[in-house]
């Protein structure tokens, strides 16, 4: 007989927040980073990492994938990259004859857990296209068989410097990620000496290794997911609340949001798409059981706003080579402006 579902919750609570602890305690100065990854886990969402070349991307999804359990794979973005590299790669056998062997997102079968796209946008659009499908549908056809991938979270970073022979992901594309997270280097100066000077961060794998594996079970996380979203209420206020702020990331002027350095009435093009309210709405649910409630508030919806808003947003195109910023001061402006609603939101003991 299963535990009852308070029980349950409290249960993986605990291990999910053991999860954070572990891999805070190798990867220095990304907590939030951790939070935000732990709740797109919970939430089943794929994620987009937004930062520079050797901030710990690689070493971060490495030690989240040890706790969570499961296979982890990677696959590097090229311009000679084939959609079918993705399911099979062929090479010379001893016999001198070609042999064919499952790819990265067949070689794990059912037990690959996180999948990480490293510079997705080196690679073609119809690479994009194979993976976005996978990503959608979590099973693949191949050697006239179909790949289930029922637990596959896929984790993807863009390379933002250089132009040259890249294929920057298109709005539609990336509407299909429930998040685009930073690394960012870490401002505290002590923090930044002991990624220096402390030999231990010098070594990735033996780093990653002292995260505690299997926190979590990667291959229950699907039911358990279900479970917690049907838990998590919310209540009429807040969700006209969430509605005003859909409007106000297509019609930011309506509600008096104002930038300091573009006319907000012709910024945006487009606002988030109903997906991406729904996927605003999973993660806050996620962000409320992390925190120990069973109903949401606005601040954990202001949790999560901008990971999961801010790359869904289309600006018109004299503005798209200053998306980042621009993105990231319209959010942050959106959620000043808006009213939030009076009534008082009594916290849970």
């Amino acid at each position: 007989m299963s535990p009852p579902l308070d029980a349950q919750l409290t249960d993986v609570r605990a291990h999910a927040l053991k999860l954070e602890d572990e891999v805070n305690k190798v990867i220095v100065g990304q907590s939030k980073a951790v939070r935000l990854m732990n709740t797109a886990i919970f939430a089943r969402g794929h994620v987009l990492l937004d930062g520079g070349v050797g901030v710990g991307k690689t070493t971060l999804l490495q030690a989240i994938a040890r706790g969570i359990g499961g296979a982890y794979e990677r696959i590097e973005g090229t311009v000679d990259l084939m959609p079918n590299d993705l399911i099979y790669h062929t090479y010379l056998g001893d016999d001198g004859r070609p042999k064919i062997d499952e790819g990265p997102l067949l070689r794990a079968g059912e037990n690959l857990s996180v999948f990480f796209f490293n510079e997705i946008n080196r690679a073609r659009p119809q690479v994009h296209a194979l993976m976005l499908r996978v990503m959608a549908e979590r099973h693949v056809s191949a050697f006239k068989k179909e790949y289930r991938l029922p637990h596959m979270i896929v984790f993807a970073d863009r390379n933002q410097v250089e132009k040259n022979e890249t294929f920057e992901i298109p709005s539609a594309a990336r509407d299909r990620f429930m998040m685009e997270i930073p690394i960012e280097i870490p401002t505290d100066r002590d923090l930044k000496k002991s990624l220096i000077f402390n030999t231990k961060f010098q070594n990735a794998e033996k780093l990653t290794q002292q995260v505690e594996s299997g926190i979590l079970h990667f291959d229950q996380l699907n039911a358990f997911s279900e479970q917690l979203q049907n838990h998590i209420k919310s209540s009429d206020v807040l969700e006209e609340y969430a509605l005003d702020l859909w409007d106000a990331t297509q019609h930011p002027e309506k509600f008096g949001v104002k930038m300091e350095s573009v006319d907000v009435t012709r910024v945006i093009q487009t606002g988030a798409s109903p997906r991406g309210m729904g996927m605003l709405m999973k993660a806050a649910r996620v962000n409320a059981w992390l925190n120990n409630r069973d109903s949401m508030y606005p601040e954990d919806v202001h949790a999560v706003f901008h990971e999961v808003i801010s790359h869904r947003l289309v600006f018109n195109s004299m503005y798209e080579n200053r998306r980042t910023a621009l993105a990231r001061e319209l959010t942050a402006n959106i959620m000043s402006t808006v009213a939030v609603p009076s009534t008082t939101f009594s916290k849970a003991a």
